[in-house]
């Protein structure tokens, strides 16, 4: 994918939640409980968290009684807003994932709920992995997940682009979702090996990986857990 094309495509995706934002928090007002175990398993109290692209900061809740130092950053400005709404005590900021404004190892754990497959090209995708990276502290823990496909519906949507793959205009597992009549939203559908392969080539180790699956299986993400 062209570079240009890549810029072009996160600016609309930013815009996009701008205009839903509302809507979109409305259907993301719970916490999904097969996320729990991220949480549990690698917060110790003390830790200084990032949570990259909390949108309307739900998951805090899952952090609030585990005495940590909280930050959560989006791109989108209206879902930031929501979010100090939600939680007037707790920081919030708008931030961009790829230029982040933090300091060299300044966090000891990040975590980045369905946020990469919203990145365009490999290229800003790695751009995102390394800035975690960077303000990752050493030995530091990234907690990512990313939508996996998961019904006919999923691979319709993966075939319906193939001649704009073959074209070269968008790369393989890229597709577009409509959110109603108000915009479409950027994904790209990864392979768990994909996914590690991307951490791998920004030095990342990789600790632990699998599926997580809601009760009602309508809601299915690969989950990723790294160390610097």
């Amino acid at each position: 994918m062209k570079q240009k094309y890549a810029e072009q495509l996160l600016k609309k995706t930013k815009e996009g939640y701008d205009k839903i934002a509302e809507e979109f928090s409305t259907t993301r007002e719970e916490v999904w409980e097969e996320m729990n175990f991220l949480f549990d398993d690698y917060v110790i109290p003390g830790d200084k968290i990032l949570d990259l692209g909390c949108g309307n900061g739900r998951f805090f809740e899952l952090l609030e009684d585990k005495d940590v130092n909280y930050i959560g950053v989006d791109f989108s400005e209206k879902l930031i807003e929501i979010a100090k709404k939600k939680y007037p005590k707790v920081k919030f900021q708008v931030a961009d994932a790829l230029d982040l404004p933090f300091p060299n190892n300044y966090f000891d754990k990040i975590y980045s709920i369905a946020v990469l497959h919203h990145i365009p090209s490999k290229e800003l995708r790695l751009q995102f992995l390394k800035e975690a990276r960077r303000v990752l502290k050493p030995d530091g823990f990234l907690i990512l997940t990313a939508w996996k496909l998961k019904s006919k519906k999923d691979w319709n949507l993966f075939l319906k682009y193939t001649i704009l793959k073959l074209i070269g205009k968008l790369e393989r597992g890229d597709v577009f979702q409509p959110w109603g009549k108000k915009t479409e939203r950027y994904f790209h559908l990864f392979s768990e090996e994909e996914l590690m392969d991307l951490a791998k080539e920004v030095k990342f180790k990789i600790i632990k990986e699998g599926i997580v699956t809601n009760e009602k299986g309508n809601r299915r993400n690969i989950y990723l857990v790294v160390e610097k």
